[in-house]
């Protein structure tokens, strides 16, 4: 399975379900967890659930079901691992909070990828 046509899968179901503010970042070169992150806001916490089973279920359709999906329970933030690409759907508030996109940043000043900014090591150290 290629990449585009997960991410442009993944795409579709968020915008599908109405997600707002969806942005897709590129982190590859910045952490082997995962190739791409997608991040959504839902307007209450039954449209974050919505708008992540979605994603599962068009996935599961598709022949790539998630490894797992989190935080069902709460509903405020939830997690679908669809291995080379996450997706976090989250209230506004949550999201506000934990600012994931920032995290996801490359600091340019010190060259640093977020998993080397983590440990507190340089990227000569690595």
């Amino acid at each position: 399975m290629k990449l585009d046509e997960l991410t442009a899968r993944v795409q579709h179901s968020l915008e599908d379900m109405k997600a707002e503010d969806i942005v897709k970042l590129d982190v590859s070169d910045k952490s082997s967890m995962t190739d791409v992150l997608f991040f959504a806001t839902g307007n209450s916490t039954r449209h974050v659930k919505s708008i992540a089973d979605n994603v599962a279920i068009k996935e599961k359709e598709a022949g790539n079901p998630p490894l797992g999906v989190e935080g069902k329970g709460s509903a405020e933030w939830i997690l679908v691992d669809l291995n080379d690409v996450i997706v976090h759907v989250m209230l506004q508030s949550t999201r506000d909070f934990y600012q994931l996109e920032k995290l996801w940043e490359q600091d340019d000043a010190n060259d640093k990828t977020v998993e080397q900014a983590i440990s507190g090591k340089n990227a000569e150290e690595t």
